[in-house]
């Protein structure tokens, strides 16, 4: 996939995943992105584990079940986030 790809998904992704996760989280556009590229990761990486059975980084490609696997995966990274973040306080 195209880094203009990457992009788009990443925003669309992050910016819906923070809007549906309960709390707070901050941030801009930027972190929406970066928040977006991280889930597509997880997300496509769960979806590759479950379809197969091995674990293989993958990414969700730009499409409606890829932005769907993103946005679940920035969900899963907002969750882990948040609780690394609260064992050190």
């Amino acid at each position: 996939m195209n880094i203009i790809a990457w992009i788009v998904l990443g925003f669309l992704a992050g910016a819906i995943a923070k809007m549906v996760y309960p709390g707070n989280q901050g941030g801009g556009w930027l972190s929406d992105i970066l928040l977006g590229i991280v889930g597509a990761v997880i997300g496509g990486s769960v979806v590759t584990l479950l379809q197969t059975g091995t674990i293989q980084l993958t990414a969700a490609s730009l499409s409606i079940p890829g932005v769907i696997v993103a946005v679940i995966g920035a969900m899963i990274a907002i969750f882990i986030w948040e609780s690394l973040i609260r064992r050190r306080a």
